[in-house]
């Protein structure tokens, strides 16, 4: 994406070094940097909290949020907007908002290649902040032709799928994306393919969805696709796929690409899965013309997971896992701590109540169910809790969920 040059701003404003103080009082914890100094792990009385080594706000994250304190100091004067939540965090958009930066919420239902965002209030002299996510190619081309100024801050490493699936459109190949439909990276994703004549795209949530679209092409080269199972596939597809997608047309050559956040092991399978289907079906040479994959999650998502992967080698007594219940990264990683531990997914570090020893979360693997539960970490003796973040989650936010930890058994640190 590109703009003109005094109303695009993708690098920042050169106030790094002016806007540092602030991010380093909203977002840093004094307890975060003293596990880090002590082999990622503090203990209190019986109690150990150990922290994975690879936690929290990744590198895109800690850009997004920087640009838009940039922007906040070099437009002091402007109304500033930001397109939906910077990052899936509700205490950094809470903050940004507290800063005097609206945020605008999305249409409802906005159909593939309108905006999904209305620019009716926005002004050609205010300022408009892109998220860390993208936003798709409409919104992008409307903010263009509005004439206000645009701050760019989407990650590096969602640009780089943005590529893949061009290539894949502008090669006659459906780009077949491990995601979330709704979620705004992959609809900014999915966008990119829309840029080509013929382009087209499919979503798939998971393996048993990836196992679907293995189903149907089973049923083409058998020919017996059609009927029922066509108009079954397209009900159960139609909100994840391209305007006019027909799978008995645009299953013929795929490429896979996964949202950044997914979680790598799902990815890395479907793929798989997707790609041993095609030769099973047609052969060695068919594969190798007709499909194509690349890995393209996030070295920091991947980074988090295998940190966590790493720590649950140790015995623990639960798992703790801080960010926001809308975050894709926080959700993989809780998923991947419940297959081995008793793991709670806190939005907050308020959502543990040492005074009445529960705690709030998100049940891994149950979309949107939330529960309450007492009693979550032994009552008494020796503990181990490990604790981590997802990309979008601050320090100050673990650090505090560290504190409520050991104030559950009464101590302090």
């Amino acid at each position: 994406m590109t703009g003109t040059p005094d109303t695009y701003f993708r690098k920042g404003f050169g106030l790094g070094a002016d806007v540092q103080r602030d991010l380093d009082a909203a977002y840093t914890d004094a307890i975060v940097d003293r596990m880090r100094a002590g082999d990622n792990r503090i203990t209190v009385g019986e109690v150990t909290v150990r922290l994975a080594k690879e936690f929290g706000f990744c590198y895109g994250v800690e850009r997004a949020v920087d640009y838009a304190y940039q922007a906040r100091r070099k437009f002091p004067d402007r109304h500033l907007w930001l397109l939906g939540e910077i990052i899936h965090n509700p205490h950094v958009n809470t903050t940004l908002r507290e800063m005097g930066i609206s945020i605008m919420e999305p249409v409802e239902n906005a159909r593939d290649g309108e905006p999904r965002f209305d620019y009716a209030t926005v002004r050609p002299e205010d300022v408009v902040i892109l998220p860390a996510f993208g936003v798709t190619m409409a919104d992008f081309q409307a903010l263009r032709a509005h004439g206000c100024v645009v701050v760019d801050t989407t990650c590096g490493s969602v640009l780089n799928v943005w590529k893949r699936v061009e290539v894949y459109a502008r090669e006659g190949f459906t780009a077949l994306i491990h995601g979330k439909y709704y979620h705004e990276e992959t609809r900014a994703t999915a966008s990119q393919v829309l840029k080509y004549a013929g382009g087209h795209y499919l979503v798939v949530r998971d393996l048993s969805e990836a196992e679907a679209v293995i189903a149907y092409l089973e049923a083409l080269a058998a020919g017996t696709a059609g009927g029922e199972q066509r108009a079954a596939f397209l009900s159960a597809f139609g909100h994840a796929a391209s305007p006019g997608f027909d799978p008995d047309v645009h299953l013929a050559r795929i490429g896979v690409a996964n949202q950044t956040t997914m979680l790598a092991s799902e990815s890395l399978e479907i793929g798989e899965r997707v790609g041993a289907a095609m030769q099973r079906l047609h052969g060695s040479a068919h594969r190798q013309a007709h499909f194509r994959t690349f890995d393209t999650i996030c070295s920091a998502t991947q980074d988090r997971q295998d940190a966590v992967i790493e720590l649950l080698r140790d015995k623990l007594d639960a798992m703790i896992v801080v960010g926001g219940f809308n975050s894709s990264n926080t959700i993989s990683l809780a998923a991947l701590c419940a297959a081995s531990v008793p793991t709670f997914h806190v939005e907050d570090a308020e959502a543990i109540d040492p005074a009445s020893g529960s705690l709030h979360y998100r049940i891994a693997g149950v979309k949107h169910h939330e529960a309450d539960v007492a009693g979550w970490m032994p009552a008494a003796g020796p503990a181990v809790i490990g604790i981590t973040a997802g990309a979008s989650t601050p320090n100050n936010k673990i650090g505090e969920a560290v504190v409520r930890i050991f104030a559950t058994r009464g101590l302090r640190v």
